[in-house]
Protein backbone atom coordinates (compact mmCIF):
# COMPACT_ATOMS: atom_id res chain seq x y z
CA UNK A 1 0.00 0.00 0.00
CA UNK A 2 1.38 3.15 -0.95
CA UNK A 3 1.89 6.40 1.34
CA UNK A 4 -1.19 8.20 0.06
CA UNK A 5 -3.49 5.25 0.20
CA UNK A 6 -2.47 4.71 4.17
CA UNK A 7 -3.10 8.29 4.33
CA UNK A 8 -6.25 8.27 3.16
CA UNK A 9 -7.54 5.17 5.01
CA UNK A 10 -6.15 6.55 8.05
CA UNK A 11 -8.07 9.86 7.66
CA UNK A 12 -11.20 8.01 6.79
CA UNK A 13 -10.96 5.59 9.34
CA UNK A 14 -11.44 8.43 12.11
CA UNK A 15 -13.70 10.21 10.14
CA UNK A 16 -15.98 6.94 10.26
CA UNK A 17 -15.15 6.17 13.97
CA UNK A 18 -16.09 9.85 14.89
CA UNK A 19 -19.94 9.31 12.72
CA UNK A 20 -20.24 6.13 14.34
CA UNK A 21 -19.43 7.77 17.94
CA UNK A 22 -21.39 10.85 17.50
CA UNK A 23 -24.72 8.52 16.55
CA UNK A 24 -24.03 6.31 19.54
CA UNK A 25 -23.63 9.35 21.62
CA UNK A 26 -26.96 11.40 20.26
CA UNK A 27 -28.88 8.20 21.07
CA UNK A 28 -27.53 6.82 24.35
CA UNK A 29 -28.54 8.53 27.60
CA UNK A 30 -31.39 8.20 30.14
CA UNK A 31 -34.08 7.90 27.56
CA UNK A 32 -32.58 6.11 25.14
CA UNK A 33 -33.55 6.29 21.53
CA UNK A 34 -32.76 4.41 18.43
CA UNK A 35 -29.77 5.69 16.52
CA UNK A 36 -32.23 6.36 13.90
CA UNK A 37 -35.10 8.07 16.15
CA UNK A 38 -32.35 10.43 17.39
CA UNK A 39 -31.35 11.76 14.05
CA UNK A 40 -34.26 12.35 12.38
CA UNK A 41 -35.14 14.51 16.00
CA UNK A 42 -32.14 15.77 14.83
CA UNK A 43 -32.82 17.36 11.47
CA UNK A 44 -36.44 17.09 11.40
CA UNK A 45 -38.39 20.71 12.02
CA UNK A 46 -38.93 21.49 15.63
CA UNK A 47 -42.96 21.22 14.81
CA UNK A 48 -42.59 18.14 13.57
CA UNK A 49 -40.04 16.40 15.94
CA UNK A 50 -41.04 15.11 19.36
CA UNK A 51 -40.75 18.06 21.66
CA UNK A 52 -39.24 16.15 25.17
CA UNK A 53 -36.84 14.01 22.74
CA UNK A 54 -35.63 17.45 20.58
CA UNK A 55 -35.07 19.12 24.15
CA UNK A 56 -33.03 16.24 25.48
CA UNK A 57 -31.04 16.13 22.11
CA UNK A 58 -30.61 19.81 21.31
CA UNK A 59 -30.25 21.19 25.02
CA UNK A 60 -27.91 18.47 26.55
CA UNK A 61 -26.85 15.86 24.43
CA UNK A 62 -25.40 17.72 21.40
CA UNK A 63 -23.68 20.86 22.76
CA UNK A 64 -21.89 18.21 25.23
CA UNK A 65 -21.22 16.42 22.59
CA UNK A 66 -19.88 18.67 20.53
CA UNK A 67 -17.72 19.71 23.57
CA UNK A 68 -15.97 16.31 23.98
CA UNK A 69 -14.85 16.29 20.36
CA UNK A 70 -13.48 19.79 19.87
CA UNK A 71 -12.03 19.92 23.71
CA UNK A 72 -10.66 16.07 22.85
CA UNK A 73 -9.34 17.16 19.55
CA UNK A 74 -7.74 20.28 21.21
CA UNK A 75 -5.93 18.18 24.14
CA UNK A 76 -4.24 15.96 21.58
CA UNK A 77 -2.49 18.52 19.85
CA UNK A 78 -1.62 19.92 22.95
CA UNK A 79 0.03 16.95 23.99
CA UNK A 80 1.90 16.69 20.12
CA UNK A 81 2.96 19.83 20.71
CA UNK A 82 4.94 19.48 23.75
CA UNK A 83 6.14 15.91 22.99
CA UNK A 84 7.85 17.59 20.09
CA UNK A 85 9.09 20.23 22.04
CA UNK A 86 10.39 18.36 25.00
CA UNK A 87 11.61 15.49 22.53
CA UNK A 88 10.18 12.98 24.75
CA UNK A 89 7.23 10.91 24.31
CA UNK A 90 5.22 11.41 26.85
CA UNK A 91 5.21 14.90 27.72
CA UNK A 92 1.80 16.32 28.06
CA UNK A 93 -0.64 18.87 29.66
CA UNK A 94 -1.55 16.56 32.34
CA UNK A 95 1.81 14.59 33.05
CA UNK A 96 4.23 18.09 33.52
CA UNK A 97 1.25 19.92 35.63
CA UNK A 98 0.14 22.28 32.69
CA UNK A 99 -3.38 21.01 33.09
CA UNK A 100 -3.26 20.79 37.52
CA UNK A 101 -1.82 25.04 37.03
CA UNK A 102 -4.73 25.97 34.92
CA UNK A 103 -7.37 23.86 37.02
CA UNK A 104 -5.98 25.56 40.03
CA UNK A 105 -6.18 29.29 38.84
CA UNK A 106 -10.13 28.19 37.49
CA UNK A 107 -10.74 27.26 40.77
CA UNK A 108 -9.47 30.11 42.15
CA UNK A 109 -11.02 32.71 39.96
CA UNK A 110 -14.80 30.51 40.65
CA UNK A 111 -14.38 30.80 44.01
CA UNK A 112 -13.63 34.41 44.26
CA UNK A 113 -16.65 35.18 41.26
CA UNK A 114 -19.07 32.95 43.62
CA UNK A 115 -18.22 34.65 46.84
CA UNK A 116 -18.35 38.26 45.48
CA UNK A 117 -21.15 37.18 43.55
CA UNK A 118 -19.42 38.24 40.01
CA UNK A 119 -20.50 35.88 36.90
CA UNK A 120 -17.36 35.09 34.96
CA UNK A 121 -17.57 34.47 31.34
CA UNK A 122 -15.65 31.94 29.21
CA UNK A 123 -13.12 33.91 28.21
CA UNK A 124 -12.43 35.24 31.78
CA UNK A 125 -12.10 31.42 32.71
CA UNK A 126 -9.84 30.99 29.29
CA UNK A 127 -7.52 33.63 30.51
CA UNK A 128 -7.35 32.58 34.08
CA UNK A 129 -6.52 29.17 33.18
CA UNK A 130 -4.35 30.26 30.50
CA UNK A 131 -2.57 32.14 33.34
CA UNK A 132 -2.19 28.97 35.49
CA UNK A 133 -1.29 26.81 32.59
CA UNK A 134 1.73 29.41 31.92
CA UNK A 135 2.87 29.55 35.13
CA UNK A 136 3.40 25.83 35.08
CA UNK A 137 4.79 26.06 32.00
CA UNK A 138 7.54 28.30 33.22
CA UNK A 139 8.38 26.26 35.98
CA UNK A 140 8.77 22.94 33.95
CA UNK A 141 11.06 25.47 31.88
CA UNK A 142 13.44 26.42 34.39
CA UNK A 143 13.52 22.58 35.59
CA UNK A 144 14.39 21.55 32.17
CA UNK A 145 16.98 23.91 31.86
CA UNK A 146 18.86 22.52 34.85
CA UNK A 147 18.46 18.70 34.39
CA UNK A 148 19.53 16.78 31.48
CA UNK A 149 17.56 13.53 32.59
CA UNK A 150 13.90 13.38 30.93
CA UNK A 151 12.86 10.98 33.28
CA UNK A 152 13.36 13.61 36.44
CA UNK A 153 11.92 16.26 34.14
CA UNK A 154 8.50 14.29 34.25
CA UNK A 155 8.72 13.39 37.81
CA UNK A 156 9.34 17.00 38.55
CA UNK A 157 6.25 17.76 36.12
CA UNK A 158 3.96 15.31 38.05
CA UNK A 159 4.99 16.60 41.18
CA UNK A 160 3.99 19.97 40.21
CA UNK A 161 0.48 18.76 38.77
CA UNK A 162 0.12 16.74 42.60
CA UNK A 163 0.76 20.52 44.00
CA UNK A 164 -1.36 22.40 42.38
CA UNK A 165 -4.29 19.44 42.48
CA UNK A 166 -3.59 20.06 46.77
CA UNK A 167 -4.09 23.18 46.82
CA UNK A 168 -7.11 23.40 44.26
CA UNK A 169 -8.68 20.40 46.67
CA UNK A 170 -8.14 22.75 50.20
CA UNK A 171 -9.43 25.94 47.90
CA UNK A 172 -12.70 23.49 46.85
CA UNK A 173 -13.35 21.79 50.22
CA UNK A 174 -13.57 25.15 52.35
CA UNK A 175 -15.49 27.40 49.93
CA UNK A 176 -18.21 28.14 51.72
CA UNK A 177 -20.74 28.66 49.06
CA UNK A 178 -23.82 26.37 47.96
CA UNK A 179 -23.22 26.56 44.34
CA UNK A 180 -19.21 25.71 44.87
CA UNK A 181 -20.52 21.70 44.65
CA UNK A 182 -20.49 21.77 40.57
CA UNK A 183 -16.85 22.44 41.54
CA UNK A 184 -16.30 18.74 42.74
CA UNK A 185 -17.41 17.15 39.33
CA UNK A 186 -15.09 19.90 37.51
CA UNK A 187 -12.13 19.10 39.06
CA UNK A 188 -12.24 15.51 38.56
CA UNK A 189 -12.97 16.00 34.77
CA UNK A 190 -16.58 16.44 33.13
CA UNK A 191 -18.10 17.72 29.83
CA UNK A 192 -21.88 17.64 31.61
CA UNK A 193 -23.69 21.43 31.81
CA UNK A 194 -20.98 22.71 28.68
CA UNK A 195 -23.47 24.63 27.05
CA UNK A 196 -23.94 25.93 23.10
CA UNK A 197 -22.86 29.79 24.23
CA UNK A 198 -19.43 27.79 25.43
CA UNK A 199 -19.31 25.30 22.48
CA UNK A 200 -18.90 28.48 20.20
CA UNK A 201 -16.07 30.14 22.29
CA UNK A 202 -14.41 26.46 22.01
CA UNK A 203 -15.21 26.60 18.55
CA UNK A 204 -12.98 29.46 17.60
CA UNK A 205 -10.68 28.24 19.85
CA UNK A 206 -9.84 25.30 18.01
CA UNK A 207 -10.28 26.49 14.66
CA UNK A 208 -7.68 29.18 15.42
CA UNK A 209 -5.28 26.54 17.14
CA UNK A 210 -5.95 24.45 14.81
CA UNK A 211 -5.11 26.87 11.74
CA UNK A 212 -1.94 27.73 13.83
CA UNK A 213 -0.42 23.82 14.50
CA UNK A 214 -0.64 23.37 10.73
CA UNK A 215 1.17 26.94 9.83
CA UNK A 216 3.79 25.58 12.31
CA UNK A 217 3.84 21.94 10.54
CA UNK A 218 6.89 22.61 8.00
CA UNK A 219 9.18 23.99 11.45
CA UNK A 220 8.01 21.07 13.62
CA UNK A 221 8.85 18.42 10.66
CA UNK A 222 12.17 20.28 10.42
CA UNK A 223 12.74 20.65 14.42
CA UNK A 224 12.34 16.84 15.10
CA UNK A 225 15.69 16.26 13.05
CA UNK A 226 17.37 18.26 15.57
CA UNK A 227 17.58 21.97 16.34
CA UNK A 228 21.06 22.43 14.30
CA UNK A 229 19.27 20.99 11.06
CA UNK A 230 16.57 23.34 12.06
CA UNK A 231 18.18 27.01 12.18
CA UNK A 232 20.18 25.42 9.34
CA UNK A 233 16.90 25.39 7.11
CA UNK A 234 15.85 28.82 8.43
CA UNK A 235 13.65 27.94 11.96
CA UNK A 236 13.94 30.52 14.45
CA UNK A 237 14.67 28.25 17.34
CA UNK A 238 13.55 30.82 19.70
CA UNK A 239 10.33 32.13 18.39
CA UNK A 240 9.46 28.46 17.21
CA UNK A 241 9.53 27.12 20.93
CA UNK A 242 7.93 30.11 22.35
CA UNK A 243 5.12 29.93 19.54
CA UNK A 244 4.83 25.76 20.35
CA UNK A 245 5.00 26.86 24.37
CA UNK A 246 1.91 29.53 24.11
CA UNK A 247 -0.31 27.21 21.80
CA UNK A 248 0.01 23.92 23.84
CA UNK A 249 -0.78 26.39 27.13
CA UNK A 250 -3.44 27.87 25.33
CA UNK A 251 -4.92 24.31 24.54
CA UNK A 252 -4.56 22.75 28.01
CA UNK A 253 -5.77 25.93 29.32
CA UNK A 254 -9.30 25.83 27.43
CA UNK A 255 -9.76 22.40 27.97
CA UNK A 256 -9.12 22.60 31.69
CA UNK A 257 -11.20 25.93 31.72
CA UNK A 258 -14.25 24.44 30.49
CA UNK A 259 -13.99 20.32 31.22
CA UNK A 260 -11.51 20.15 34.03
CA UNK A 261 -8.34 18.14 34.02
CA UNK A 262 -8.51 15.35 31.74
CA UNK A 263 -5.71 12.45 31.51
CA UNK A 264 -3.74 10.73 29.16
CA UNK A 265 -5.63 12.06 25.79
CA UNK A 266 -2.32 14.05 25.41
CA UNK A 267 -0.49 11.13 25.58
CA UNK A 268 -1.71 8.03 24.37
CA UNK A 269 -3.74 9.56 21.34
CA UNK A 270 -0.78 11.32 19.08
CA UNK A 271 1.33 7.86 19.37
CA UNK A 272 -1.80 5.59 18.42
CA UNK A 273 -2.21 7.70 15.63
CA UNK A 274 1.37 7.78 14.50
CA UNK A 275 0.74 4.06 14.72
CA UNK A 276 -2.07 4.25 12.32
CA UNK A 277 -0.29 6.28 9.88
CA UNK A 278 3.33 5.00 10.05
CA UNK A 279 4.47 8.39 9.78
CA UNK A 280 5.58 11.41 12.27
CA UNK A 281 4.66 13.73 10.13
CA UNK A 282 3.38 17.05 11.19
CA UNK A 283 0.94 17.86 8.38
CA UNK A 284 -0.71 14.15 9.16
CA UNK A 285 -0.34 13.64 12.47
CA UNK A 286 -1.34 16.94 13.59
CA UNK A 287 -4.88 16.80 12.10
CA UNK A 288 -4.93 13.24 12.84
CA UNK A 289 -4.51 13.59 16.41
CA UNK A 290 -6.75 16.22 16.17
CA UNK A 291 -9.58 13.98 14.70
CA UNK A 292 -8.37 11.05 17.15
CA UNK A 293 -8.62 13.40 19.99
CA UNK A 294 -12.04 13.85 19.23
CA UNK A 295 -12.62 10.17 18.55
CA UNK A 296 -11.02 9.27 21.97
CA UNK A 297 -12.85 11.80 24.23
CA UNK A 298 -16.55 10.96 22.56
CA UNK A 299 -16.05 7.64 23.26
CA UNK A 300 -14.51 8.03 26.81
CA UNK A 301 -17.51 10.06 27.89
CA UNK A 302 -20.12 7.82 26.71
CA UNK A 303 -18.40 5.11 29.17
CA UNK A 304 -18.33 7.60 31.85
CA UNK A 305 -22.34 8.41 31.08
CA UNK A 306 -23.69 4.99 30.36
CA UNK A 307 -21.47 2.05 32.51
CA UNK A 308 -22.68 2.80 35.59
CA UNK A 309 -26.08 4.95 34.79
CA UNK A 310 -27.31 6.82 36.71
CA UNK A 311 -24.08 7.49 38.02
CA UNK A 312 -21.51 9.31 35.86
CA UNK A 313 -17.49 8.52 36.18
CA UNK A 314 -15.79 11.06 36.25
CA UNK A 315 -14.42 11.59 32.39
CA UNK A 316 -10.36 11.55 33.85
CA UNK A 317 -11.66 8.66 35.33
CA UNK A 318 -12.45 6.91 32.04
CA UNK A 319 -9.50 8.06 29.67
CA UNK A 320 -7.07 7.00 32.29
CA UNK A 321 -8.83 3.24 32.12
CA UNK A 322 -8.30 3.34 28.45
CA UNK A 323 -4.63 6.23 28.02
CA UNK A 324 -2.86 4.23 30.48
CA UNK A 325 -2.26 0.92 28.97
CA UNK A 326 -1.49 2.48 25.93
CA UNK A 327 1.57 4.72 27.57
CA UNK A 328 2.67 1.41 29.25
CA UNK A 329 2.62 -1.07 25.90
CA UNK A 330 4.36 2.79 24.06
CA UNK A 331 7.60 2.77 27.29
CA UNK A 332 7.82 -1.21 27.04
CA UNK A 333 7.90 -1.30 23.00
CA UNK A 334 10.18 1.61 23.11
CA UNK A 335 12.61 -0.32 25.11
CA UNK A 336 12.16 -3.65 23.84
CA UNK A 337 13.52 -1.80 20.11
CA UNK A 338 16.36 -0.17 22.12
CA UNK A 339 17.63 -3.24 23.30
CA UNK A 340 16.86 -4.83 20.13
CA UNK A 341 19.22 -2.34 18.81
CA UNK A 342 21.98 -2.71 21.21
CA UNK A 343 22.22 -6.53 20.62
Amino acid sequence: MSRTARYAYGFAALAALVCVLFALNVATGSSSLSVREALATIFAPASVANTTARQVIWSIRLPRLCAAALLGGMLAMAGLLLQTFFANPIAGPYVLGISSGAKLCVALALVWSLGHGVALGSVALIVAAFAGAMASMGVVLVISGRVQSAATLIVCGIMIGYVCSAITDIVVTFADDANIVNLHSWSQGSFSGIGWESVGVIAVVAAGALACALVLCKPMGAYVLGESYAANVGVNIRHFRAQLVVLSSLLAACVTAFAGPISFVGIAVPQLVKGLFGTARPLIVVPGSFLGGAAFCMGCDLVARTAFAPTELGISTVTAVFGAPVVMWMLISRRRERVMSHD
